[in-house]
C-alpha cells in the first residue's frame, strides 16, 4: 500500500484540517523506516549520514535523491590469473625436446589418488613423475599407483617413525642407472625428503624442503638444511649436471608471491630462506621458470585452502625446477599447470633436450 493511500484513509475520520495535516505527516514516515534510520545512527556512530541513507536502500524506495548521494560500495577487484602458455618444444640451441619431467606436491598421496590425480598424470604423460609430501608409508601405498604400468620403475622415501609426514616419490618410464635416498646426513634423511636418480646425461633430484613452520620454530634447522643440501648438490654437479625439482618451500623474490609486504616475517619468505635460495643459485644453478619468464607475475604453484585463495589467485611460487647452468642450452620450457586440481599445490613440468 502507498503512503498516499494511507494518509487519505486516516483523514476521512477527522474533523479538523489541522489534525488531517498532522496525521498525514506522521504516517508519511512509517515507523519501520524511522527505526532503521535511528538505529543506524546509534550503532554506526562514525558512519556518515549518506552511508546511513544508503543502508536504507530497498526499505524506502521513495528516497531516490538521497540514494544518489550515497557512496557506492567499492566492487572487489577481479583476480589477476595466470594462463600457462602453449608448450615450447625447441631448445635454445635448436634441438627438439626429448625429456619431460613433472613435479607435484600432492599433499597426501592417498587423498590425491582419490581426487583423480592419476588421471591428470596419464594425460600429461611425463617421462618421470616426482611427488612430494606423500605422507604415506610403503605399506599404505595405494594400489592404483603402485600398479601403474606406465611407470615400471618406482621409488619411495618415507619419514622414519613419524607417519603421515613428509615423503617423496619418483616414478620413471626408463630405469635409472642408480637411485639413492637422502643427502648423507641422518638428521635430514630420517624425514624422507630426497630421492636422487642418475640418468645417462644428468642427475635428477626430487626434494621436499623442510618448512620453517609457524612462528619460525624450525628456521634454524632450515638454515642448516639449506647449507647441507647446497653442498650435496654441488658435489653431484661436479660429477654430472643435475635437475632439481620439488617443493623448495620458499618464494625467492617479491614477484613470486601475491602479498610480499605482509609475509616478510612468515615461513617461506623470510630473509634467511630467500638468502638460502640465492646462495643455491649462486652455486651454479638456475631457476628454469625465471630463466624463460623473468618478468612474469601472478604465476604461483601453491594456494592455501583458506579464504578462497586459489580462485582469487592469492598464491606463492614454491615449486621449482633448478638446473645446472651447463644444461641451459637444452632448456625448452618450464610449465605451471595451475588448472590441475587435487592438492593445494599444482604440478609443474619441464621440457628439455638432452
Amino acid at each position: 500500500m502507498g503512503n498516499g493511500g494511507t494518509c487519505l484513509g486516516f483523514a476521512s475520520c477527522c474533523q479538523s484540517a489541522t489534525v488531517r495535516v498532522l496525521l498525514c505527516v506522521r504516517v508519511a514516515c512509517p515507523p519501520r523506516v524511522c527505526a532503521v534510520r535511528f538505529g543506524s545512527r546509534m550503532k554506526r556512530g562514525k558512519k556518515t549520514e549518506e552511508e546511513a541513507v544508503a543502508a536504507e536502500e530497498g526499505e524506502n524506495e521513495t528516497g531516490a535523491a538521497s540514494v544518489k548521494k550515497a557512496k557506492k560500495a567499492k566492487e572487489p577487484e577481479a583476480p589477476v590469473l595466470y594462463e600457462d602458455p602453449p608448450d615450447k618444444l625447441t631448445s635454445q640451441d635448436g634441438r627438439s625436446a626429448n625429456t619431460k619431467i613433472t613435479s607435484w606436491n600432492v599433499d597426501g598421496l592417498r587423498a590425491w589418488v582419490k581426487k583423480k590425480g592419476l588421471d591428470w598424470v596419464r594425460e600429461e604423460a611425463p617421462d618421470v613423475l616426482c611427488l612430494q609430501e606423500t605422507k604415506c608409508a610403503d605399506k599404505d601405498l595405494p594400489a592404483d599407483i603402485t600398479s601403474m604400468p606406465e611407470y615400471p620403475h618406482k621409488y619411495w622415501a618415507a619419514s622414519q617413525g613419524k607417519e603421515g609426514y613428509s615423503g617423496v616419490a619418483m616414478l620413471c618410464k626408463t630405469e635409472p642407472i642408480k637411485v639413492t635416498y637422502g643427502i648423507g646426513k641422518e638428521e635430514h634423511d630420517k624425514e624422507g625428503r630426497v630421492i636422487t636418480a642418475e640418468f645417462p646425461a644428468f642427475y635428477l633430484v626430487t626434494a621436499y624442503v623442510p618448512n620453517a613452520s609457524r612462528g619460525l620454530v624450525r628456521l634454524d634447522y632450515r638454515k642448516s638444511w639449506d647449507a647441507d643440501f647446497r653442498a650435496y648438490l654441488s658435489e653431484l654437479d661436479v660429477q654430472k649436471p643435475l635437475v632439481l625439482c620439488g617443493d623448495l618451500n620458499v618464494a625467492h623474490q617479491e614477484i613470486d608471491l601475491k602479498n610480499p609486504k605482509g609475509n616478510k616475517k612468515n615461513a617461506g619468505f623470510t630473509p634467511e630462506e630467500r638468502e638460502g635460495m640465492s646462495q643455491l643459485l649462486a652455486a651454479g644453478f638456475l631457476d628454469a621458470f625465471r630463466q624463460l619468464y623473468p618478468e612474469q607475475a601472478n604465476a604461483y604453484t601453491f594456494w592455501t585452502y583458506m579464504m578462497n585463495a586459489r580462485a582469487k589467485n592469492v598464491g606463492w611460487r614454491l615449486d621449482y625446477f633448478l638446473l645446472s647452468s651447463s644444461l641451459l642450452p637444452g632448456l625448452c620450457d618450464c610449465k605451471i599447470r595451475n588448472q590441475a586440481l587435487g592438492s593445494d599445490h599444482c604440478p609443474i613440468t619441464l621440457h628439455m633436450a638432452v
